[in-house]
């Protein structure tokens, strides 16, 4: 099994656009402005931004109510998405590329916030329920599946029961947590190539 830095040697050597079909569509949510760009709720935006800088591609074309770009990956040529609808709508977008690329749900790859896991916790899931998280019950609402691979990125629970949830999550990371947020942030960057690939369980033993 190859280990992290095998992987980031491996996926630099593939930043080249492709010429293919695109087969697969990786979504990082968040909401669009400056205002959330340091939030809790913003970390799949955090990842694709990560993605674009080490893949040197550009997520900045205005399409299917999202800002969008496509590279290889996995072998793969992929559609990167940063939803452009706030967080509660993301399925619209989603959905409208689905339909446009004819990308099986099983090729869509979601990346989230989750208040269940601690900061520096990643979770990959094959598939699952929207556990409470807005953005991903959009999608599955406008996919009409919930059977779609996601990486969930911890951002810790509220510190304590009368906290506001959208106060929380729509609060900066905190100073403290901020290097084990990116840390999981290039964790999931390496392991998008494998889920791309199929290698799903893989992933999930390298990085759960």
């Amino acid at each position: 099994m190859s280990n992290i830095f095998d992987l980031f040697k491996q996926i630099e050597r593939k930043n080249d656009l492709s010429t293919g079909n695109i087969t697969h569509l990786v979504v990082g949510l968040g909401n669009p402005g400056e205002k959330y760009a340091k939030t809790r709720h913003n970390v799949g935006f955090m990842t694709l931004d990560y993605l674009s800088d080490k893949l040197n591609l550009k997520i900045t074309k205005s399409k299917f109510k999202a800002l969008i770009g496509d590279g290889e990956l996995g072998g793969k040529r992929v559609l990167f998405m940063k939803p452009q609808t706030f967080m509660n709508n993301s399925g619209e977008a989603v959905r409208e590329a689905v339909e446009f690329y004819k990308i099986p749900v099983s090729n869509v790859i979601v990346i989230f916030d989750d208040i269940s896991l601690q900061p520096g916790k990643m979770r990959i899931r094959q598939k699952g329920s929207d556990g409470g998280h807005n953005g991903i019950k959009s999608i599955i609402y406008h996919l009409n599946s919930n059977e779609f691979p996601r990486i969930k990125i911890g951002v810790g629970a509220k510190p304590n029961p009368e906290y506001d949830l959208a106060d929380w999550v729509l609060g900066d990371i905190a100073k403290e947590d901020r290097e084990v947020t990116m840390t999981c942030i290039e964790k999931a960057y390496l392991a998008l190539p494998l889920i791309i690939e199929g290698k799903t369980e893989q992933a999930m033993g390298m990085f759960n």
